[in-house]
């Protein structure tokens, strides 16, 4: 009977924790690169081509949707008249599907007149290779101004663009719609752009490097910290990997690629690399120019990038007012599918090397910030290189463990009292006369 118990609390606790290992996602084949890994909380929606038929968006909510060559796609909001909003769209091309330059989405959000509150885009410029692209708009709340100020009815609109040459096919959408914390005090906040900030290059991190794992997407980015990190399984043709850096207000953030040498050829690849920044609210900051490749050891980096201030968004030049919030940055990599024509489809050894610089500084808003904040948690995932679902998985065993350990000790408390019962009840119906445990020859009790 106490073999069967322990038995079945053993299966129980290996079915517990097989349950909580388990995470959505998508399976694929052995030495293929990944594709992308979807939010696998993201709700279906589709777009309509009118505005009045199109679906709403709630805040804090991710969505897959769809578009195809030249559509033009609505998707509603609701907004209050004091909340800033973010939406943010990922492209993914379908099956690694030709693309030109030029080809991409266009999201801008637009009152129930047309007028614009604000619009980006994200285009594949001199790398010309199917990868996932982000970009987004928003509503901003600013004071003396009369543009989108309203409460009311707001449309998302999202246009794609596409060549001729390319392919036909429909391309994933993953969206976001995120709304801004309230500011602390608004009055106090400063309005103008900074003019300038600390542009020399940083000296590089000096620990021996580290190896790391990208992800496949936003949602499964790896992640990093200040250091040097070598992709554990370098970087295959046509793969995007992603990772993600905690950067807090008043931190700056320093990126570079290193592509390893490659003795199977020394053609010359004029783009053969991408490497590309984007904000916690998935809009896009900045992209390096694209790595030129002929089988040596090559090197790109971003280009210095102003330290996390909210009054980044007051600058015009786009890649200074993506630097408008503290969270995680998402860096992504891909190397051109072409590299496989003159190198072969094995993987080439792909190190990162990142810095962030500059004290902590503190938040503007009111409350928990959400994605808009670096927490001590945060900080403890990217010096762990988690990304977001092992973090989750791991705090599940945690909790399983917890769990496990309750239950195991009520019953070993309950097989205790069974136990002292059932003796309790033997000696009760027992016959009189000798004990069966006395000595024999009349000796004293045997003591247990």
């Amino acid at each position: 009977m106490r073999q069967r118990s322990r038995g079945r609390v053993a299966l129980a606790a290996v079915a517990a924790m097989c349950a909580a290992a388990a995470l959505p996602g998508q399976a694929f084949a052995a030495g293929e690169p990944a594709a992308y890994t979807f939010d696998p909380g993201a709700k279906k929606v589709v777009g309509t081509e009118a505005s009045t038929e199109a679906s709403a968006l709630t805040p804090g909510s991710v969505y897959k949707s769809s578009i195809k060559p030249g559509e033009k796609l609505y998707y509603r909001l609701n907004l209050d008249a004091r909340t800033n909003a973010y939406v943010s769209a990922v492209a993914v091309p379908r099956g690694g599907g030709q693309v030109a330059y030029g080809d991409g989405i266009t999201v801008s959000i637009r009152d129930t007149t047309d007028m614009q509150c604000s619009s980006e885009d994200a285009r594949f410029e001199s790398a010309e290779f199917a990868r996932p692209i982000a970009t987004y708009a928003y509503r901003i709340m600013e004071k003396g101004s009369s543009t989108c100020q309203e409460a009311g009815t707001y449309n998302v609109l999202i246009e794609r663009e596409s060549k001729e040459t390319s392919a036909p096919d429909e391309w994933d959408l993953e969206l976001r719609y995120e709304s801004e914390p309230q500011l602390k005090s608004a009055g106090s906040m400063p309005t103008d752009a900074p003019e300038d900030w600390p542009s020399a290059s940083p000296v590089p991190p000096i620990a021996a490097p580290q190896k790391r794992s990208g992800g496949t997407s936003y949602h499964d980015a790896t992640g990093l910290e200040t250091g040097e990190w070598q992709e554990k399984d370098g970087i295959k043709p046509g793969q995007t990997l992603f990772y993600r850096v905690p950067v807090d207000w008043g931190q700056q953030i320093f990126a570079t690629a290193d592509l390893s040498n490659n003795n199977a050829s020394d053609d010359f690849i004029g783009n053969a690399l991408a490497l590309s920044l984007d904000n916690p609210a998935h809009g896009h900051v900045d992209s390096a120019t694209p790595l030129s490749y002929s089988g040596k050891s090559a090197s790109v980096s971003l280009d210095p990038l102003p330290p996390v201030a909210y009054e980044n968004r007051y600058d015009s030049t786009g890649s200074v007012s993506a630097m408008r919030f503290a969270g995680w940055y998402y860096l992504s990599v891909t190397l051109s599918p072409q590299v496989a024509k003159s190198y072969g489809d094995k993987a080439i050894p792909l190190t990162l090397k990142i810095k962030v610089e500059g004290k902590a500084g503190n938040s503007p808003y009111t409350g928990d910030a959400g994605i808009f904040s670096v927490t001590q948690d945060d900080r403890d995932m990217a010096r762990e290189g988690q990304a977001a679902p092992q973090a989750a998985r791991s705090d599940r065993m945690k909790a399983v463990g917890v769990a496990g350990i309750g239950a195991g000790s009520v019953l070993v408390l309950g097989l205790g009292v069974w136990t002292l019962l059932a003796r309790r009840r033997a000696a009760s119906t027992a016959p009189a006369g000798p004990s069966a445990d006395a000595q024999p020859y009349g000796g004293p009790p045997q003591a247990w």
